[in-house]
């Protein structure tokens, strides 16, 4: 299996990157009080960074707003991930207890401020590519049913089949959703070399020793730019 970012990607966000993670073998049942306080040691680091600063003109999400627009995308309809995230938890909203490894993922993601997913790999068909939409892709949204159609153009998370995250780091898919029951996860994480590649890389590697602490799991690592468009695991 690869991980494929499209040449394409570049020529529209030439310093973007990603960090990635695969973990093989992970027991994700059961409570991890651990993780739980991970997450909520999170939470108080994002209130105190932000409690003078307005979320969507912080550096940290700039980035990824200005991205958007680069994209024609509104980042005010369609927010990255980690923004969202972060607007949540300042609005004083309470984080789901989904399971530990999506938990862990949140409480590294709002640590960092960085946009990071988690697909079980049990579900991906063929490889893990970032590009722009083709017509007639497919998305199928949390809860629902009946699949959305792509339109040409949309920056997306993608396998063999379907689409695993539309616009970008907007929203994942309910296929490919990590759950109790997952064992092998892939968790990518969303990036700039010019603006945030170290806290790319260190919370690639937090997020690889916190997997092997707490799940006793293998852990692969990667690193993608422009000079480096595949890894393969």
């Amino acid at each position: 299996m690869k991980f494929v970012i499209s040449e394409k990607v570049f020529e529209a966000l030439p310093t973007m990157c990603f960090g990635a993670v695969v973990a093989r073998g992970v027991d994700n049942r059961g409570r991890r009080p651990e993780i739980n306080a991970l997450l909520d040691q999170s939470i108080v680091t994002v209130k105190d960074k932000f409690k003078d600063a307005k979320l969507k003109e912080h550096p940290d999400v700039l980035c990824y707003r200005e991205a958007f627009q680069k994209l024609g995308l509104n980042p005010n309809k369609f927010p990255c991930s980690v923004e969202a995230l972060t607007a949540r938890v300042l609005k004083g909203s309470s984080l789901p207890d989904i399971n530990p490894a999506v938990n862990l993922v949140n409480a590294i993601s709002l640590k960092y401020t960085l946009p990071m997913g988690a697909h079980d790999l049990d579900t991906v068909h063929g490889d893990m590519h970032v590009r722009f939409s083709s017509a007639g892709d497919v998305f199928l949204p949390f809860g629902q049913n009946e699949p959305e159609i792509l339109e040409e153009g949309e920056l997306v998370y993608i396998d063999g089949r379907e689409v695993r995250t539309r616009r970008w780091i907007w929203r994942q898919s309910d296929r490919g959703k990590v759950i109790s029951e997952s064992r092998n996860i892939f968790f990518p994480i969303d990036g700039f070399s010019d603006c945030n590649r170290e806290a790319v890389l260190a919370a690639r590697d937090e997020l690889a020793g916190y997997l092997q602490r707490f799940f006793k799991c293998e852990i692969n690592t990667f690193y993608l730019d422009i000079d480096n468009r595949v890894a393969e695991f």
